[in-house]
């Protein structure tokens, strides 16, 4: 599969996921925070609802499992040795690679997912208060974080938080050593002009259209990860417009810009709109790299720079437009965070209903996600929808939908 990302719309052709497992919840109150999360999730109930989820997007395109990628790599000696090397140096558990290289490649791949659990064979492990040597990767069924496919390249992100850059090793190795999936990796780490500052995340990135990105800029990415992305575009010597929008701080659910927007349609996108129609607090701000020259230039919001580039949306409302809490309440259960299998063809969670209802008022039809699985609902009977999922203990992992995809080949869409 030669990847190629050009939209945020077009047919999926092929998506990596992960389904999650015991990692999500071996953490305590204590070190629920150092994980990056609000609380500790219901394995067993995460897992039911994953599992309508991903039911949905087998019917509807190719899937790939992480766990499964991962394996498959790792019968490369080479490559093993080169991912077991580079996350033990990470983690400075660097006396745990032998350990780990003496591994069965399924037990490896799990290991490095679900973590490494600490063997007392001295005082210092008998006394420690950690569980595991190498911790788990409690986020990575937000697979769309660690890796974004930007065109026929797959850039790898540099983590805001050190707890999930294994995620963005364990990425980057696939999309190196996977002999199914061709591509070329860009990785901010391997740049000459690398800076400790540089922070980029896949819930930050949208591919608008060939030659637009959106980014956020915020917790999770800084401006000198989008000067990065500009440095790049340059050496292309290909016209790139970047539009940037500014994000709060807080509270959590605010961490990336695809928790306050995300593409519907050729002609629809989802907003939370006290973020991206707020130009007084939110700046938005038009990058535009052409011939290695960069010019850089304030928007009144991502909806007018959009519709000046040719790409006329209609915004619709997460909560919908009658009650500020309704919006507020809806958003951090990840009401904006709507995933396309194409254009028109949606996918969210059923708990944020006004935002459903949203939806359904401006022509989506609404399907649950069980009765496509069972077979009673066929999709393919309907130019536009919302597929419904119960993610009523995912949202408190604190993403939705988008987050749980990282596509990998996609239909152009024409404009």
């Amino acid at each position: 599969m030669n990847v190629n990302v050009t939209s945020e719309i077009g047919e999926l052709k092929g998506v990596i996921i992960h389904t999650p497992g015991t990692e999500v919840e071996n953490m305590t109150p204590q070190n629920v925070e150092r994980a990056l999360y609000s609380d500790i999730l219901n394995l067993s109930v995460a897992s039911e609802e994953y599992a309508e989820f991903s039911g949905v997007l087998s019917k509807l395109t190719s899937t790939y499992e992480v766990s499964n990628l991962l394996e498959e790599v790792l019968t490369d000696e080479k490559a093993k040795f080169t991912l077991v090397e580079a996350i033990c140096k990470n983690e400075s558990v660097t006396g745990l690679s032998e350990r780990l290289l003496t591994c069965g490649t399924k037990e490896l791949s799990r290991f490095l997912i679900e973590g490494v659990p600490i063997v007392y064979d001295s005082l210092t492990n008998y006394l420690s208060i950690e569980r595991y040597s190498l911790q788990p990767l409690h986020n990575f069924f937000f697979t769309r974080d660690a890796a974004i496919t930007i065109r026929d390249s797959v850039l790898i992100a540099k983590m805001s938080s050190n707890v999930r850059l294994r995620e963005s090793i364990i990425m980057e190795t696939i999309f190196n050593h996977h002999p199914k999936l061709k591509s070329k990796t860009i990785n901010p780490l391997n740049s000459l002009k690398y800076l400790p500052d540089i922070k980029i995340e896949g819930g930050d990135l949208l591919v608008a259209r060939q030659d637009i990105l959106l980014s956020g800029i915020g917790t999770r990415t800084s401006t000198q990860g989008i000067d990065f992305l500009i440095d790049h575009f340059k050496e292309r010597k290909e016209k790139q417009h970047i539009i940037v929008q500014e994000l709060p701080d807080s509270p959590e659910s605010f961490i990336h810009l695809d928790m306050v927007f995300t593409f519907l349609d050729k002609d629809s996108c989802m907003i939370y709109e006290p973020v991206v129609l707020n130009k007084h607090d939110y700046q938005t701000v038009h990058i535009i790299i052409d011939g290695g020259k960069v010019t850089i230039f304030e928007e009144d919001n991502i909806i007018t720079a959009l519709d000046k580039l040719g790409i006329h949306l209609q915004p619709l409302l997460c909560g919908g437009s009658k009650d500020s809490w309704v919006q507020e309440r809806e958003q951090w259960h990840s009401g904006a965070n709507f995933f396309a299998v194409a254009p028109g063809k949606v996918m969210g969670y059923a708990r944020n209903s006004y935002t459903i209802e949203e939806l359904n008022k401006n022509g989506f039809a609404v399907l649950p996600a069980d009765e496509i699985i069972s077979g009673k609902i066929n999709p393919d009977d309907y130019n536009k929808f919302v597929v419904t999922v119960i993610g009523d203990e995912l949202s408190r992992g604190g993403g939705g939908c988008r987050c749980m995809t990282m596509p990998v080949l996609r239909e152009d869409v024409n404009w």
